[in-house]
């Protein structure tokens, strides 16, 4: 299903792709946009990641550099019978998390120090099963590939305001226009791509998270936990590229308008229910009550929630590597 989904994407942001170059320069324009957007394909396939890791100056790390990160994130590949992924670190004070690569054998996760510092160890975890839920279900190309696509159209689209003329006045007014017309619409119909593959793509990794970190309600509670501080917190990689916003856990303030995420209430919700599938003491309350703490106030260290249990007091600050 992944696999026609990629092919569908690569499809849409190709034509889209032709059709800003029809706009910007006719008939010449769609073929040499058809020729760029063949390469870039190509190039994006196989070096997504490296794009997207770059963009965001993350840190890879190691059993050496961040012993207890690494280690945990090397522990949840084993529960959920993945190859050991490369793992990164974001200095940045946003606190969120993302998964990328082609496959499960060229995957990478990464986790912003933000998020390492505000969330206890087992809510760490669930993070990070989740980010590993979608790597086993092989979401990350298509993922990784949004984000890079998306914004080399929209960043396409902002050319023909520069390089778009005109020989009279009539045919200038018109240009403008169509340049106009390409910058506000090639932005939006990459989000509505966006919007097509991912909300249901978040309660998938949600599961698969629950299944694989064994403590639905530890990611329930870093959920309600994180969502508020991360609309919050200015995220520059985010506010460049809201492309990339899709990539997280959860949305960040600045793709608002686009969300690619379901409600973090209605994912709250789903993991109640799962954990009380799996037979969990419910503690909904304690959670809800965490989501309208964090949505009103972000301060730079949160309290453990009461939605986790009390075997994982110990706070996943002591996974910063920054820690002494």
């Amino acid at each position: 299903m992944n696999g026609l989904k990629t092919t569908m994407l690569l499809a849409a942001m190709t034509a889209l792709f032709m059709a800003l170059g029809y706009t910007l320069g006719g008939s010449g324009g769609a073929i040499i946009a058809l020729l760029v957007a063949a390469g870039m394909n190509l190039f994006t396939f196989w070096n997504a990641d490296k794009i997207v890791l770059s963009m965001h100056d993350a840190r890879e790390v190691d059993a050496q550099s961040a012993p207890e990160f690494y280690g945990l994130v090397r522990d949840l590949a084993q529960r959920a019978g993945l190859p050991m992924p490369r793992v990164y670190l974001i200095e940045q004070q946003a606190p969120n998390a993302f998964a990328t690569g082609r496959d499960p054998h060229h995957a990478a996760v990464a986790a912003t120090t933000g998020l390492l510092a505000m969330l206890t160890r087992d809510e760490v975890a669930g993070v990070m099963a989740h980010e590993l839920g979608h790597v086993r279900n092989r979401d990350t190309l298509i993922m990784t590939m949004v984000a890079t696509i998306a914004g080399a159209v929209s960043m396409l689209a902002n050319f023909g305001l520069f390089f778009r003329g005109g020989n009279n006045e009539n045919e200038g007014h018109g240009n403008m226009i169509a340049s106009l017309l390409a910058v506000i619409v090639a932005p939006f119909a990459a989000m509505i791509v966006q919007m097509a593959i991912s909300r249901t793509r978040e309660y998938g990794a949600d599961a698969a998270g629950a299944e694989i970190s064994g403590n639905p309600r530890a990611l329930a509670s870093a959920l309600a936990k994180i969502s508020g501080q991360a609309a919050q917190i200015p995220n520059p990689v985010a506010e460049r590229n809201p492309a990339a916003a899709q990539l997280y856990i959860v949305p960040t303030h600045v793709s608002e308008l686009f969300s690619t995420h379901p409600a973090t209430e209605k994912r709250i919700a789903a993991l109640q229910d799962i954990a009380m599938d799996m037979g969990a003491p419910q503690k909904e309350a304690a959670i809800q009550s965490s989501a309208r703490s964090s949505a009103l106030s972000a301060p730079p260290v949160s309290r453990p929630s009461a939605s986790v249990p009390s075997t994982g007091k110990r706070r996943a600050s002591a996974l910063d590597p920054n820690r002494r």
